[in-house]
């Protein structure tokens, strides 16, 4: 099952998230972008890709990154469905 939650839990994996609603980027992209090791930033999106909030593109020896829209934009609907509740 996906942990979504704890996924975007971390500050790290959102900023990650809100990098790739820009544009894909490559790990090493992703990782010059932060002030953590390598090993770090691949656990980051290793999470991320389990929850599949990003999607993974392969290509000889570069990884891409993505946004997997579908899955983030139901996740968004689910919260704003659980704030809805509480108005009626």
């Amino acid at each position: 099952m996906k942990d979504i939650w704890g996924a975007m839990a971390d500050p790290t994996r959102r900023k990650i998230l809100t990098m790739l609603q820009k544009q894909d980027m490559t790990a090493g992209e992703i990782a010059e972008q932060f002030e953590v090791s390598g090993a770090t930033i691949s656990h980051h999106l290793k999470i991320l890709r389990e929850a599949e909030l990003i999607c993974a593109e392969k290509e000889k020896q570069t990884i891409t990154y993505s946004l997997n829209t579908t899955v983030f934009q139901e996740f968004l609907k689910g919260i704003a469905a659980a704030f809805n509740q509480g108005g009626d």
